[in-house]
């Protein structure tokens, strides 16, 4: 619906600006907002079935969400996107697009080597490293890969431990994190409720996972107050 007028491309072969991407919640169908309070709302970006199963990659999903900006009326709203497990989204270039990430590590040897890799390509993007356009034969989509990588807003880090079963494990995890001199902002222990909760799609009870919960958006809006987030 939203981008029905025209085709999505990955941004590794074709890193030029999505059109159409900044939205107005007011000029969208309400059959495709979710809302849960006041100033909350969710939108989900797929692929279109039609096309059948394995139609193409997850690259076009990648674009809208380094472009994405949303308003409502003609204020832009805090926009916090959802990427799936893993380095492959962040790698094709959307780090270009936020502000902040916010990266969840598991208690596995997998996510802590992901915390490093994300952390030392944010790094990267921030000292001016450039994308790699070896593959790009058009020299202005190299121009323009470039220039995205050069004009980079995004400002830094977090990481929050998720999946916790035990102090132990979490001191572990802390001291893994920490010899790559990251130290997350908190962490979320595993807790039977958060499984209920996504399962029927009501709300986290309070005690004790929702505390933890509290904690942890304290000091995430205390980012978004010093990145001076546009989206």
């Amino acid at each position: 619906m939203i981008f029905g007028g025209g085709q999505v491309t990955c941004p590794v072969d074709d890193p030029t600006p999505l059109p159409g991407s900044e939205l107005s919640l007011q000029a969208m169908p309400s059959d495709y907002i979710a809302r849960a309070e006041p100033h909350l709302y969710l939108l989900t970006a797929g692929k279109l079935a039609q096309w059948g199963a394995g139609a193409g990659c997850d690259g076009p999903i990648s674009k809208i969400a380094r472009d994405i900006s949303v308003r409502v009326n003609a204020d832009p709203l805090v926009t916090l996107i959802d990427f799936k497990a893993g380095f492959e989204d962040s790698a094709r270039g959307v780090i270009t697009g936020l502000d902040w990430l916010i990266v969840v590590v598991d208690p596995t040897q997998a996510s802590l080597a992901l915390a490093s890799d994300v952390r030392n390509m944010v790094e990267g993007v921030q000292s001016g490293q450039l994308p790699a356009t070896s593959h790009l034969e058009d020299p202005e989509l190299v121009a323009l890969a470039n220039r995205l990588f050069q004009e980079a807003r995004v400002r830094g880090v977090s990481f929050l431990l998720s999946r916790i079963p035990d102090e132990k494990t979490e001191a572990f995890v802390k001291d893994k994190l920490a010899t790559h001199g990251i130290e997350p902002i908190g962490a979320i222990y595993e807790d039977s409720s958060i499984a209920e909760a996504w399962l029927t799609g009501s709300p986290l009870p309070f005690p004790p996972t929702r505390s933890g919960f509290d904690r942890i958006i304290r000091e995430l809006e205390e980012v978004a107050r010093d990145s001076g987030a546009k989206n």
